[in-house]
């Protein structure tokens, strides 16, 4: 764990684990870290050229992808732009060492209480620096959840992770029309081309495991392990 975990974790029992996770998201963020950590451990060096549910990335390019969302969230505490950030080549015998140096800069980014109300804004959302902070988890735990699936692995994933990542999922994208969404923030961004990374949310069972719940909503099919688009 990271030098997050030092932060309280105590709930007012009035405080619903989301409201709670919106005002200070560190301790979820230590446990995305952990998850993180664990499959990127298990990947083998012959996977590394293995498709992934995430469409044109192979297993190494969603391993700098997974790092480059570490550094973004690093990027956002220090007070910069997260979207300037580039994805860094890594040696393939060092993704698990990479991982780690880059969760230590999300945490020493994020250590001062003072960036969580700071406002901040990205594309999609807008907010406090917790609010914000916290939309991140869908991204990094749903692509943790491709590269798990590219590599056989089936984690016991982490309830308080999967539920907070849930949570945030919803808050910034809609059930349909994500196209319309993304066109809408490619052209405020004065972009030609639209990149839609969530497809539309996949139907599945309300009583499902909450980690298909997740990825289903982030427009991947649980059963089959592939992206919707």
């Amino acid at each position: 764990m990271t030098g997050l975990s030092r932060h309280n974790t105590a709930m007012n029992t009035a405080t619903s684990p989301a409201d709670h996770n919106l005002t200070d998201p560190r301790p979820i963020l230590d446990r995305v870290l952990a998850v993180g950590a664990f499959v990127i451990a298990g990947v083998r060096p012959e996977q590394l050229t293995n498709p992934t549910p995430c469409t044109g990335m192979d297993v190494r390019a969603l391993l700098a992808h997974l790092i480059g969302a570490l550094d973004r969230i690093a990027t956002l505490g220090n007070g910069g732009d997260p979207l300037s950030v580039t994805e860094a080549p890594v040696d393939d015998d060092r993704w698990s060492h990479a991982w780690l140096r880059a969760g230590r800069r999300a945490a020493a980014a994020w250590s001062d209480d003072a960036v969580l109300g700071q406002p901040m804004a990205l594309p999609w959302i807008e907010g406090s620096g917790a609010e914000v902070l916290a939309s991140y988890f869908s991204e990094v735990t749903v692509h943790t959840w491709d590269l798990a699936t590219a590599t056989g692995q089936r984690p016991d994933w982490d309830d308080a992770v999967v539920a907070a990542a849930l949570e945030g999922a919803r808050r910034i994208l809609p059930a349909e029309n994500r196209r319309a969404l993304y066109e809408q923030i490619s052209a405020a961004r004065g972009f030609d081309e639209v990149a839609v990374p969530f497809a539309e949310a996949v139907p599945i069972a309300g009583d499902a495991p909450a980690i298909d719940r997740l990825v289903a909503w982030c427009g991947r099919d649980p059963g089959r392990g592939s992206r919707a688009i």
